[in-house]
């Protein structure tokens, strides 16, 4: 049966109940994490901070967040990034779900670099944060178009250097290769979320949209490998 892309589905993912708790959502967090990493998910997002910060001293704190940081995977690349290129990084890791915060936080004890709150970002917590950079990494998708757009209005106008989105396109041939990954993935929650969130993900047009509308001017929407669209608002 043929997949329609045409418009972003509106299909819940498992991982969308902020009090799910236990060994199949840790499991899912590493399966999710390894998947990224065998993709290469996370070199968009490197690049583009890279970009963000290099006309910036050397000696100058940068204030991170990774909003919906799930396991804080990105954060502790980003971490390794700053450690191996001398950048005074300060990370902070938001996410509305508490066991997937305090997992993060058993995963990064190596790391005091970064911190983690349990937080909704559509919180007063969450609105009262300082921060140079605001990292949306595979977490877009899981809100609608109005929610996305008050999100990226309040973190773009706040952040002092910019924003940094890595997210999935939405594409019926990344859908189809994700079904061949399905094949080695034992966990049936990484699979169904797995699928759901490409068919809630973007098209290049649907992020320009969002741009004309928020009246973005300094941005750039580029495709990269993995089937991922990196829009970064500077």
């Amino acid at each position: 049966m043929f997949v329609n892309t045409k418009q972003r589905s509106t299909k819940s993912e498992i991982m969308d109940d902020l009090n799910l708790e236990g060994e199949l959502l840790r499991d899912t967090l590493d399966q999710l994490a390894r998947i990224n990493y065998w993709l290469g998910g996370y070199r968009p997002t490197i690049d583009a901070l890279k970009k963000m910060i290099q006309t910036l001293p050397l000696d100058q704190q940068i204030t991170i967040v990774d909003l919906g940081c799930g396991g804080g995977d990105m954060l502790r690349v980003v971490a390794d990034f700053g450690r191996k290129n001398h950048r005074d990084f300060k990370l902070i890791g938001i996410d509305a779900n508490d066991f997937t915060v305090n997992y993060a936080r058993q995963l990064s004890l190596k790391y005091p670099e970064i911190s983690y709150f349990s937080h909704n970002i559509f919180s007063d917590e969450f609105a009262a944060l300082n921060y140079d950079i605001a990292m949306f990494n595979l977490v877009l998708h899981h809100f609608n178009d109005d929610e996305i757009i008050q999100l990226l209005a309040a973190t773009s106008s706040k952040a002092r250097v910019g924003v940094i989105v890595n997210d999935l396109h939405r594409s019926a041939l990344a859908y189809y290769l994700f079904q061949l990954v399905c094949l080695v993935i034992s966990n049936p929650m990484a699979r169904y979320d797995g699928l759901t969130s490409i068919l809630r993900g973007f098209k290049k047009q649907d992020l320009i949209q969002y741009s004309k509308i928020l009246n973005l001017e300094n941005y750039v929407v580029k495709w990269k490998w993995a089937f991922r669209y990196l829009w970064t608002i500077e």
